[in-house]
């Protein structure tokens, strides 16, 4: 399907400033290129109810977290809570890079989503995102009344890199390694850190996400190859999906990754995971951060907050 106009306006701008594809750049240069362009692409963030930023204990040390109340949720009553982990190839972005995003899934759903700031590659390799993310849980469900969540209504979920993350948290909580969140929001999810998919063939340059970029980011995060096929690393690889929690799966047509996403998804399906699959055919990787010039991005928020209120019995 032809790429949607807005997005194929993203693409003609990129071209127009003549911004280095993100591989071409050292991370340090791929993570200030990333955040110069969240002004040009991104809306004016949404007010929320409260905003406030914590930390939680990590492995090496405080990470940090940002809490978001949404407009409309109660604030003297226990609120469903979103765990979000941010995309970017676990190399690049932050909690600013989605702070906009957050601050639309909080007001969409009228419940919290804490966003958690990750370490990244390739200063911390893998597991290091894992265990930050891991982490990040554990606080979030220890703490749960103090921070005002209700600890039968977390979910975890993230875009990218992160719901790479989120789906791999949604396994842990499934093998018991973790506590068990109760819905899993994967927004365009890498996988499968093999990169050998159709889909890898098909969008070689042009896009914010190339084949290239991708095994950029991944060889950032994962220098060691033999630790690639870890389900940790490549969720897809796991043994079983069966038991892990209902999922919303978001793939989009002009992605690198598409392919393994619907595959996750499918898979979600077949070993008898609750699941819905949007796929927006028309658009690509990393739109959901470029709502200035692409309108799907705030209907596919809309529809992913629309998903957890129904879980959590929102009306």
């Amino acid at each position: 399907m032809p790429l949607d106009p807005g997005a194929q306006r993203v693409l003609d701008l990129i071209r127009e400033v003549g911004r280095p594809p993100l591989h071409t750049l050292s991370p340090v240069e791929a993570r200030a290129a990333s955040a110069a362009s969240r002004k040009v692409l991104q809306p004016d963030p949404q007010e929320v109810a409260e905003v406030a930023d914590l930390t939680c204990p990590g492995p090496a040390g405080p990470i940090p977290l940002r809490r978001y109340r949404g407009l409309g949720a109660p604030s003297g009553a226990p609120l469903p809570c979103l765990l979000f982990l941010h995309g970017g190839g676990w190399v690049i972005n932050d909690l600013d890079s989605h702070d906009q995003l957050c601050r639309a899934l909080a007001n969409y759903t009228q419940a919290m989503v804490i966003a958690v700031d990750y370490r990244l590659a390739p200063e911390a390799i893998f597991p290091a995102a894992v265990d930050d993310a891991a982490a990040a849980l554990r606080f979030v469900v220890a703490e749960a009344a103090s921070l005002g969540i209700d600890p039968a209504r977390i979910a975890v979920g993230g875009d990218s890199a992160g719901g790479n993350l989120a789906a791999v948290l949604a396994l842990m909580g499934r093998d018991g390694t973790l506590p068990a969140p109760g819905f899993q929001l994967l927004l365009y999810p890498a996988t499968d850190m093999a990169g050998n998919t159709p889909s890898y063939q098909r969008f070689l340059e042009g896009y914010p996400l190339t084949t290239a970029t991708m095994r950029w980011f991944i060889d950032h995060y994962i220098p060691d190859h033999a630790q690639r096929i870890d389900w940790r690393a490549s969720p897809l690889r796991a043994a079983s999906l069966a038991g892990t929690p209902p999922a919303f799966v978001m793939t989009c047509g002009h992605d690198p990754l598409v392919d393994e996403g619907i595959a996750y998804a499918r898979r979600l399906d077949q070993e008898g995971v609750s699941v819905t699959h949007l796929h927006v055919a028309d658009q690509m990787h990393a739109y959901l951060t470029m709502g200035r010039f692409i309108p799907a991005s705030d209907l596919t928020l809309r529809q992913a907050a629309a998903a957890l209120r129904v879980h959590w019995g929102i009306g």
